[in-house]
């Protein structure tokens, strides 16, 4: 059986801008990776309801999974929530085990105030995703999984997600540095990858001390095939 797919719907304007640079979807990369469900696409959004809406749907009906970062907490351009509710035809409100989860992080009733309730705003049918840092929680919702953007919060709802999810065989992979430019290897490596259509197998150019090379990697879930592989690029050094 494959592994399930996922793809990662990155949420904000200041992403987009420059002024924030991104790192939750390198992350979940490596996590979900090492989970063995296939990650096949990153996508970046603006701050816009149709944007965010259309997509969820495009996306949500091409993968396994969705997991999305950014646009779930207490201010106006917070749209995520809202956003992830229309996708689903959704009803979306204050929801009270969300609430008295957000009130535990306030020491006083009255800072939970009517913005930091926004964060309590979960669609109907959702499952809530734990945030043990800031207690605001992210939910499920389908095949949908609906995080922060602050990367402290996103990796601890991260941890608490990706156990419930139900993963495939991990993949792994081989890397070999060969210090000849790539132009020089492409003819035979094109040969490598033809003879194991089964693995992944990609060059990476690197320019160090003015020496041209190549990082060259393969991927696979079968251990044995990348010994195989990796002692036939071994050859091109």
């Amino acid at each position: 059986m494959p592994n399930p797919t996922a793809a990662i719907l990155l949420i904000g304007d200041e992403i987009l801008s420059g002024r924030t640079q991104d790192t939750n979807g390198n992350y979940l990369a490596k996590r979900l990776t090492e989970a063995g469900i296939e990650l096949c696409e990153i996508r970046v959004v603006s701050d816009d309801n149709a944007v965010i809406i259309d997509a969820v749907n495009a996306l949500r009906a091409r993968y396994t999974h969705v997991f999305t970062s950014g646009g779930i907490g207490p201010t106006h351009d917070d749209i995520t929530a809202d956003a992830i509710a229309a996708a689903f035809s959704a009803n979306i409100d204050v929801r009270e085990d969300a609430r008295a989860i957000l009130a535990t992080h306030y020491g006083d009733p009255a800072d939970l105030n009517e913005m930091r309730l926004r964060m309590a705003r979960i669609p109907d049918g959702a499952t809530l995703i734990d945030n043990p840092v800031s207690k605001a929680p992210g939910f499920s919702l389908g095949n949908v999984h609906v995080m922060a953007g602050v990367p402290a919060v996103f990796k601890a709802m991260v941890a608490s997600l990706l156990p419930t999810l139900t993963g495939g065989t991990p993949m792994l992979s081989v890397s070999v540095r060969i210090e000849k430019p790539e132009g020089q290897l492409a003819g035979v490596l094109a040969e490598i990858a033809s003879d194991f259509p089964q693995a992944s197998i990609g060059s990476y150019p690197f320019i160090h001390e003015g020496v041209f090379g190549s990082n060259l990697v393969a991927r696979s879930t079968d251990p044995a095939l990348l010994a195989v592989i990796e002692a036939k690029l071994l050859t091109l050094r």
